[in-house]
């Protein structure tokens, strides 16, 4: 189990906005980034932001579905990002047909229900952890990840 690197309040819809902005500036590929959360907690928004602040740096914009009905949406930047909401499935074994360990190794991956992996999250994934707080009114985020995490997140946590 991931350590827990530290949590951030979200008190708004553009707080989660602004933090998939800054980690839109962090991840690199190969990255895999567990978004955790109830219905609502804000892991969609989060990366939608995300993939709108990479794309927005390649001078192009698109729509950002959420993945809840295809699986997985594929955004062709560099490198790839892999949009991910796994609710649907019942087996892991889903997950592998959708080519999701290989693009472990070279994407960018935001992975919604990350828990329909079992054993197939990679080690060194960053765990958010959206929780609903001051009943619904905002969110706050945990970020569990190992010390190269910690390390990355250094600015973010001291923000």
């Amino acid at each position: 189990m991931p350590d827990l690197l530290f949590r951030l309040p979200l008190p708004d819809a553009d707080a989660t906005a602004r933090l998939g902005q800054r980690m839109a500036q962090l991840v690199q590929p190969g990255d895999v980034l567990l978004l955790e959360g109830q219905i609502g907690a804000g892991k969609t928004h989060f990366a939608r932001s995300l993939i709108q602040t990479r794309l927005a740096a390649l001078n192009r914009s698109e729509d950002i579905p959420s993945p809840t009905f295809t699986l997985v949406q594929v955004y062709d930047a560099a490198p790839e990002i892999w949009h991910t909401d796994l609710y649907r499935l019942t087996h892991p074994d889903e997950a592998i047909e959708l080519g999701l360990e290989e693009a472990f190794d070279t994407a960018i991956c935001l992975i919604e229900w990350p828990d329909r992996l079992a054993d197939l999250v990679p080690r060194k994934a960053l765990t958010l952890r959206f929780e609903l707080a001051d009943a619904g009114a905002s969110r706050c985020v945990s970020f569990l990840g190992d010390a190269d995490w910690a390390e990355r997140l250094t600015d973010l946590r001291d923000a």
